[in-house]
Parts: C-alpha cells; sequence; structure tokens
C-alpha cells in the first residue's frame, strides 16, 4: 500500500506545487514559514489519503492548506500568558480598570471564541474572512468562489448565532420558539372562532 500511496501522491499530489505555493504566497505573509506551512500540509494530505484517497485531490491539496493557515492564524493571535513576578517595585502605573473587570473582559473573549468555534464551518470561514481579515463581500466570494449572496446569508446567519451563542440567547431562542408557538395556538384559536 505504501509503494501505491507513494505513487499517488506523486502523481496527484506533487504536480500541484506550484497551486500550492502560488496559495501560500498570497495568503500567508512570513516567507520563512511557508516551507514548514507546504510540508505540514503535504504531511496532513499523505496522512488523510492512508485512509481515503481523496476524489479531487488539487481541491482536497489546497482545502488542506486553507485550513491550516486559518489555524495557524488563529493560534498566532493567541497571546501567551506568562508570570512575571511583582510588579510592583517598577512603580508601574495602575490603570482604572479592576482585576474583576479585566478578568471579565478574558471571559468575554472566552465565549466569543467558544461562540464562534461552534459556527458551521463554511459559515465560520465567511465570517472569519469578512470580518477578522477584513476582505470585502466580492473578495470572500471570490476566494470561496460562491456568489455574493451566499456570502451575504453566510454573514448574516454566523451573527445570529455569534449573538445567540455569545449572549447565552439559548433561552431567548427557546423563549422566541414559544412566543411563535403561542402566537400559532391563538390563530388557531381566532380560525376556530370564525
Amino acid at each position: 500500500m505504501t509503494a501505491a500511496l507513494d505513487a499517488w501522491f506523486v502523481e496527484e499530489i506533487l504536480v500541484h506545487e506550484g497551486a500550492l505555493r502560488h496559495y501560500l504566497a498570497r495568503h500567508w505573509p512570513n516567507v520563512e514559514e511557508r516551507h514548514d506551512l507546504r510540508q505540514e500540509v503535504y504531511t496532513r494530505v499523505y496522512q488523510s489519503a492512508a485512509n481515503e484517497l481523496p476524489r479531487h485531490p488539487k481541491a482536497f491539496l489546497l482545502t488542506t492548506a486553507r485550513h491550516l493557515v486559518v489555524d495557524r492564524a488563529r493560534r498566532g493571535r493567541v497571546v501567551s500568558i506568562e508570570p512575571m513576578g511583582d510588579l510592583e517595585p517598577l512603580h508601574v502605573l495602575v490603570d482604572e480598570v479592576s482585576p474583576e473587570r479585566w478578568c471579565g473582559g478574558r471571559q468575554v473573549l472566552a465565549r466569543l471564541s467558544d461562540a464562534f468555534d461552534r459556527l458551521p464551518a463554511r459559515c465560520r470561514e465567511v465570517v472569519w474572512l469578512r470580518r477578522v481579515e477584513e476582505l470585502s463581500q466580492r473578495e470572500v466570494a471570490e476566494r470561496l468562489g460562491i456568489t455574493e449572496k451566499t456570502v451575504e446569508k453566510h454573514i448574516a446567519k454566523g451573527m445570529r448565532l455569534l449573538a445567540d451563542r455569545f449572549l447565552g440567547s439559548d433561552d431567548a431562542a427557546r423563549t422566541r420558539r414559544d412566543a411563535g408557538v403561542h402566537h400559532r395556538d391563538a390563530d388557531d384559536d381566532a380560525r376556530q372562532a370564525d
């Protein structure tokens, strides 16, 4: 199987190295890291193909690259927290932000991150490109090969789901559903009275 997989990899994946290089050049600013990214993409594709060969190798290769770039970008935005010791001797000016408010901000960020991670994959990708990378609606549509109307729908759905999950509106959604049922019952009663 390994020899057959190696042959498949050379014939179906490595032939698209130019496309992969071009994709990484467009989407990853750090030139020094592109080689490592490319190798990691190849590793992921090879390992995945060992389980099942993809039907569309080039699309699978570029999708894997896209996912890796998004993962790396997301991880790169995470700020590490390292203990610094006692800051009082440094005579650091104290901001009016209380520890409770600061912790609350971290909790809000964690809730928002959790809500974002729960979005459907395509919706999450559209929201990321539009709101975080600040691409135009047209650029997002072109990059993902979808219509601008679809981008618009994904943004609306994503913002609604983020708001519902972030604001803890599972209760609010239940209330709206219950209210909808209540209104339907009232409408049915009114029809029956006529």
